[in-house]
């Protein structure tokens, strides 16, 4: 079996550690379902807050879901006199084009148990009535 890992196995356990943990490539899972009355597109992001998000519509009015989280963790041993130091980042931006049935200007996000939710609601057209009496010259 081959595999596409840089680091011989070997090394795996000495770089794949507390200290050292690995980094997680993947895009957070989204999901986009629809009603009769809007769109809802729900993004997996456990650990995040509202603060970072990042929610617009662009130029082109596509919907740019942003998301970027930085922590930084410092341990000081006294008897060794070093500072280390552990930065996680996690990145992500989607860009979603929206039906022309959006009604842009009332879409909302909230942030709630790990999943960003955005509300996408429907333009709503009040259907013409076609039945009408029909004059006899």
């Amino acid at each position: 079996m081959r595999t596409n890992s840089w680091i011989p196995s070997v090394f795996a356990d000495l770089f794949d550690t507390e200290y050292m943990p690995k980094a997680n490539c993947t895009a957070p899972a989204i999901n986009v379902k629809e009603s009769d009355k809007a769109y809802t597109v729900e993004l997996a992001a456990p650990g995040m807050k509202k603060e970072d998000f990042n929610v617009h519509i662009n130029d082109e009015g596509n919907l740019i879901i942003k998301m970027e989280q930085k922590q930084e963790h410092k341990d000081e041993d006294k008897n060794m006199r070093y500072l280390r130091r552990e930065f996680s980042y996690s990145k992500f931006e989607q860009t979603l084009i929206l039906p022309d049935d959006v009604k842009k200007e009332d879409i909302k996000a909230r942030v709630e148990n790990g999943v960003l939710t955005v509300e996408l609601p429907k333009i709503v057209e009040e259907k013409v009535k076609l039945s009408r009496q029909i004059d006899i010259a």
